[in-house]
């Protein structure tokens, strides 16, 4: 077993006030903790792992070619497939926040190497 301790994540933001933090990183799934500023979306991206979006708090939106925008309240949660273009949106005025369940897993660097790119 391993144990990840939130307060002891590693962590960082993509940009500023978007917080992830890892709370698994493995070859086979990785678990991530986010915070999404106010009214901030992500830019469009797809990656070849399944993605799994549980809302913890406040609301997201995703947007997608086929299924345009979704609303996702507290406890909701979206199964996107791999390789599906995407963006998370919180259309909120304040932090929404979540975790993202990649199959497999995916590497926790992902936007910093996007960024970069």
């Amino acid at each position: 077993m391993k144990v990840v301790r939130f307060g002891k994540a590693e962590s960082y933001e993509p940009e500023k006030h978007w917080k992830r933090s890892s709370l698994c990183s493995e070859d086979d799934i990785s678990v991530e903790h986010f915070i999404k500023p106010a009214g901030h979306a992500s830019p469009r991206h797809e990656h070849p792992n399944v993605q799994v979006l549980v809302v913890l708090e406040g609301k997201l939106s995703i947007i997608t070619d086929n299924d345009g925008e979704q609303v996702l309240d507290e406890g909701d949660a979206a199964y996107i497939a791999g390789g599906e273009a995407h963006i998370v949106k919180n259309p909120l005025d304040r932090p929404s926040s979540g975790l993202d369940i990649f199959v497999p897993g995916r590497p926790f660097d992902f936007w910093l190497k996007r960024k970069r790119s």
